[in-house]
């Protein structure tokens, strides 16, 4: 009995210690020249005239911006709380979840014609952009991204308590993506972002999770 309990005891902390996030420990994908982690906090000031986009409308490619994370495989929860000190039009910050250069969604706030986007760019060979503009500008928005096979949903808050869906996306699955933090500015010449309480949970594979329960 002790050894069954002692047992479970080490596996909780086992998964516990694998769900922790550090910071320190992650990786940069076009660092910028100002940044810092304290507290848990990953502070930067967003490389001027950078960006992610493909293709679509604008007619050209760039791959630029500041993007700092790790990679996780399978089925997740990632969140993360964005705080940022918007100036320019398209000043943007949030989540990124990367397949590579060609596959790729970021979600977060992004600031045009002087108000406040929920925005969401899902890129696939291709970029597309959807966004929920926002009546007053806020402090800060908590941005959460569920993987389950081949979609990604992306939610919104204000509280960390009430989470609001805003996009569903399709990602390749059973591929290892890149999940953190990125921050963008096209336009402007820089500026200072704060992302704080990131986390990544594994989630059990549903697929395997069903046949398991069908085949008891």
């Amino acid at each position: 009995m002790r050894t069954k309990l002692l047992f479970l005891l080490l596996s909780l902390f086992s998964c516990l210690v694998s769900e922790a996030q550090t910071l320190e420990k992650m990786n940069w994908f076009n660092e910028p020249s100002d940044w810092s982690i304290s507290d848990n906090k990953l502070s930067m000031t967003v490389t001027p005239k950078s960006d992610y986009w493909r293709i679509s409308h604008y007619g050209f490619t760039v791959d630029d911006a500041p993007f700092y994370y790790s990679e996780y495989g399978g089925e997740f929860e990632a969140k993360v709380k964005v705080t940022g000190n918007y100036k320019i039009r398209f000043d943007q910050a949030g989540l990124m979840i990367r397949l590579d250069h060609e596959n790729y969604i970021k979600a977060g706030i992004e600031y045009v014609d002087g108000k406040y986007n929920l925005s969401t760019v899902v890129t696939h060979h291709t970029s597309d952009w959807s966004v929920i503009a926002l009546d007053n500008p806020i402090e800060s928005v908590w941005i959460k991204a569920v993987r389950r096979m081949d979609a990604i949903e992306i939610f919104y808050s204000f509280d960390d308590k009430e989470y609001i869906l805003m996009r569903n996306a399709w990602m390749e699955a059973n591929r290892p993506v890149r999940i953190g933090m990125m921050g963008a500015c096209p336009d402007g010449n820089g500026f200072k972002v704060t992302f704080s309480d990131f986390s990544v949970k594994h989630l059990p594979d549903t697929v395997r999770t069903k046949w398991l329960e069908s085949n008891r």
